[in-house]
């Protein structure tokens, strides 16, 4: 069984926030946890950038929770999960996933921050929407509709625990004729299956060997999990892709994917298979981030911290990252590509890199 992800006892919130229906919504939720102001989300030394806090990561993640009003709302171009980026709806995760991106951007055991102004994120996207106009020319993203991805910093499934912002996008991208929303996720959160999202929300189960993901992934629903609610979702009226993210390369990592895409294909239904498709991102791993993990959980960084097969890389923001060698990243695609064409010829690639 799933660990519930979130035991809220300290919610640090903006006035403006608290102050707004959806905040007290929030606020109403969890009743018994102390409530702390704060000038803005996003600049909380008690949180943010605080190494010494790496001994409570996993109880900050749990227990803390900060609601605040998301400042710039703009839609951003992206070409892989989506078409576009969404305004963030929140920032941050309860789950402790180790290789995790958003801990690298935002301090270090980053917490849910829920923003609370959902009203402006809808709008923002109708409006962006509705200039665009129909999809005329299909691409790897989707044949028909423009998407947006909703949860590029953070999970939707665990959102959804906090307030009904998932609930209303869902509800916007319903009625939207040439738009669909799209997250990824590693959480079985079973309440999404009454949204009724009519085919136009993807939502993207994130797959790697249970071993694997006993190790990495910290605090999530079991990968046996998530795979059996594949079927529950397409019938609800979800769109269901696989994520599999990150590909960790380690001895044995083929013959371990080659049994994970086995019991996705016994578990899936003849409906579930004729709409799939996967996306393939192999591990980029950073070092300030590995330094932090040695200290929480240096178990990890045996599996993702490997220099006989990584290279240095300046990601787009200066960050000092890891990824696996250029000279023979195509050869492992190419080795992944081919094990997922023998076990499931009929989940087609998006994109892969």
């Amino acid at each position: 069984m799933t660990i519930p992800p979130l035991d809220v006892a300290r919610i640090l919130y903006e006035p403006a926030a608290a102050a707004h229906p959806r905040g007290q919504q929030i606020l109403d939720r969890f009743p018994g946890a102390e409530r702390v102001e704060v000038a803005s989300h996003w600049n909380i030394p008690d949180l943010h950038g605080d190494s010494d806090k790496v001994d409570e990561w996993v109880r900050t993640k749990r227990g803390v929770l900060v609601i605040g009003v998301k400042k710039s709302l703009s839609v951003r171009p992206n070409g892989r999960s989506g078409d576009f980026i969404a305004p963030s709806h929140s920032n941050g995760c309860a789950m402790a996933c180790v290789y995790c991106y958003v801990s690298r951007r935002k301090g270090y055991a980053n917490p849910i921050t829920t923003f609370v102004n959902i009203e402006g994120v809808a709008a923002t996207i109708e409006r962006h929407a509705t200039k665009l106009g129909p999809k005329t020319e299909p691409n790897q993203v989707d044949e028909r509709a423009w998407v947006y991805d909703i949860g590029e910093n953070g999970d939707c499934s665990v959102d959804a625990l906090i307030c009904d912002n998932v609930r209303d996008l869902t509800a916007l991208f319903r009625r939207l004729p040439n738009a669909k929303g799209s997250f990824a996720t590693k959480h079985v959160n079973r309440d999404l299956l009454d949204y009724d999202p009519a085919g136009r929300m993807r939502i993207r189960f994130s797959l790697m060997p249970a071993e694997l993901a006993r190790t990495l992934d910290v605090r999530t629903s079991p990968i046996a999990e998530r795979i059996a609610a594949i079927d529950d979702f397409v019938r609800a009226g979800w769109e269901v892709h696989l994520n599999f993210s990150p590909v960790v390369v380690y001895d044995g990592w083929t013959s371990d994917y080659t049994d994970l895409f086995r019991q996705v294909d016994a578990a899936l239904s003849d409906r579930a298979k004729e709409q799939l498709a996967a996306e393939v991102i192999f591990l980029t791993h950073n070092e300030a981030l590995h330094e932090v993990n040695l200290r929480w959980h240096p178990k990890a960084e045996d599996l993702l911290w490997t220099p006989r097969w990584q290279e240095a890389k300046v990601s787009e923001n200066g960050a000092a990252n890891v990824r696996y060698r250029a000279r023979i990243k195509g050869k492992l695609i190419a080795v992944f590509r081919d094990l997922l064409a023998r076990e499931m010829p009929y989940c087609r690639i998006r994109y892969a890199f």
